[in-house]
């Protein structure tokens, strides 16, 4: 959930204060840029600028907004880790392992079946448990 920009009345959202700027009540940036999270916007800010990050917030739905900052956030990390690719990049890593342990199980199923016919011919489901 976005923080509320009363907790921390005395001091300047994470924005502001990266932007060296007066945070005002209306300010679009501290729900989601709290103080104690100074390079969530600090990332967010050196890969899409303040500038575009402010036009999109006012282009999203206000209920929208705080999942299109983590997006943001999580992007510019994505980015800042790998310049080329981004969060693609993490993505295709996490694709190739599932494919590395989908083949893992189909190679161990099929071990306990061969294992499972060598002690008497019981059959076994695809997960390893024996069926009936």
């Amino acid at each position: 959930m976005a923080s509320s920009h009363s907790n921390y009345i005395n001091s300047p959202c994470a924005a502001c204060k990266f932007l060296r700027r007066r945070c005002t009540s209306g300010c679009v940036f501290a729900p989601y840029f709290p103080p104690d999270e100074p390079t969530k916007f600090a990332n967010v800010h050196r890969i899409f600028g303040a500038s575009n990050v402010s036009k999109i917030l006012h282009e999203v739905a206000p209920h929208q907004r705080e999942d299109t900052v983590n997006s943001l956030a999580y992007e510019a990390e994505a980015r800042l880790n790998d310049p080329v690719y981004g969060c693609v990049g993490a993505i295709s890593v996490l694709q190739r392992q599932v494919l590395k342990l989908q083949r893992e199980l189909e190679e161990t199923n099929a071990d306990l079946r061969r294992y499972a016919r060598a002690l008497g011919g019981e059959t076994t489901s695809n997960y390893g448990g024996q069926r009936g």
